[in-house]
Parts: C-alpha cells; sequence; structure tokens
C-alpha cells in the first residue's frame, strides 16, 4: 500500500509539473508555487515546520559560505521555511526568531528571485511582489549573485530607530541585527543542504534605485542562496 500511494503521489506531482510548466506567463526557472501567485502580485508563503531540520551542533559543522549555485529554484515551502528561520514571527507577541535593539525590528527582507523583487510580510507569511523585473545582476558586483535563483537584500529602514537614536547606532544596531539574521539563514541552509553567501559587495546606488527605497532605507548586506552548482 505504502508503494501503491507513494507511486500515486509521483504520477500527481509530475503531472501538476507538466501542466503548469505549460502554462503561459511562468518564467523558466520559476518555482510552480510562486509562478502561480505572479498575477496577483503576492505569494502566500506555507506555515512553518518547526519540527524540520539537522541538530543543532550538527549545524555547526555543516554552515559554510559556497559561491556557486544550481539553476534550480527553491519550492515554495523551502522558501517559507527560509525566510521565517531568518526573521519570522515566531511568538504571538510578534517578536522574531532574531533579536533585535529595543526591538526595533528595522530590518525588512527584500527577496530578489528571477521573476521579481519582493518584500517579505512576516505578520502575513506573505511575499508582496515590489516590482516585476529580474534585479539579479544588480544584487551584487560578483558574478555568481545572478546565478542564484533567490538573493536576500537586507534592507534598514532607519525611521524605526527614531529621531533621538544617532545615525552612529543606527548603522551599528542595523549591522548587528543582519549579521543575526543572516546567520539564522546560514543555519537553515546547512540545515536543508543549500549553498549561501552573504556579501558587502552591491552596488549599493545603483540597487537602491531599482528597489525605489527611500533616502532613510539603508542596503546593509546581500546574501545569496540556491542549490549547490
Amino acid at each position: 500500500m505504502e508503494k501503491e500511494m507513494s507511486r500515486r503521489q509521483f504520477l500527481k506531482t509530475t503531472a501538476a509539473g507538466a501542466v503548469l510548466s505549460m502554462a503561459p506567463g511562468i518564467a523558466p526557472g520559476v518555482s510552480p508555487g510562486i509562478a502561480e501567485a505572479q498575477e496577483a502580485k503576492t505569494i502566500q508563503l506555507v506555515k512553518p515546520q518547526p519540527g524540520a531540520g539537522s541538530p543543532f551542533m550538527q549545524l555547526l559543522w555543516k554552515r559554510k559560505s559556497s559561491r556557486e549555485f544550481g539553476p534550480k529554484p527553491l519550492p515554495l515551502e523551502v522558501l517559507s521555511n527560509l525566510l521565517w528561520a531568518g526573521f519570522g514571527i515566531d511568538r504571538p507577541d510578534g517578536r522574531r526568531t532574531a533579536p533585535s535593539a529595543s526591538n526595533k525590528q528595522d530590518i525588512d527582507l527584500y527577496v530578489i528571485l528571477p521573476d521579481g523583487l519582493y518584500l517579505y510580510d512576516a505578520k502575513e507569511n506573505q511575499l508582496k511582489l515590489i516590482a516585476g523585473e529580474d534585479l539579479r545582476p544588480l544584487a551584487g558586483t560578483q558574478p555568481y549573485p545572478k546565478e542564484a535563483p533567490v538573493n536576500l537584500i537586507y534592507v534598514s529602514d532607519y525611521t524605526k530607530f527614531g529621531d533621538k537614536t544617532p545615525n552612529e547606532l543606527k548603522a551599528l544596531f542595523s549591522a548587528a541585527h543582519t549579521g543575526y539574521i543572516s546567520e539564522n539563514v546560514y543555519l537553515f541552509c546547512a540545515s536543508e543542504g543549500l549553498a549561501t553567501v552573504v556579501r558587502a559587495m552591491v552596488d549599493i546606488p545603483a540597487l537602491s534605485k531599482a528597489m525605489k527605497l527611500r533616502p532613510d532605507q539603508k542596503i546593509v548586506l546581500a546574501q545569496s542562496v540556491g542549490y549547490p552548482k
């Protein structure tokens, strides 16, 4: 019975994938679950799976930076868990999986996919379309960001600190917050066998313009994610 159910599931998945691959408007290399949401301009993410992954000590052995990425897109469930691990909501009071000074939560996670730029809405567990174009060539000055299926852009919203916080502290806090979130992403990638690297080599003025950021929104770092090449 178990083998029969597995066969049925495989055939169902294969048939669905074939139909989606022939559907008009779906860009190559875009996960079907993501492609279906393009028209609505919002991607409803999958509920986080807290029981998934490897024991913590094993993750530390596996955690590393990788700069070679294959073209395979991340399934919607994997992308959902990735974003939640990075900076999702893990408590009823709205606090997150990474700490932030005075709970300012100044970091916004922008996600560059082959089909567009999205903003991660942790409260609604959604990706909201910001720009429907492939911005991966602007995600880094190295050649490999444009090959990675996912590029995370960490943006600090300085308005969330208030007027009384000096800019020097805003820069310090936002850098620390980005470090916490990006390390969560590293550990998740180690758990899932994904390749990732955090990067500072970004043409910030060009990318900020393409993302239509305000002057008080500051790009801190970028991080590429994908399956190993």
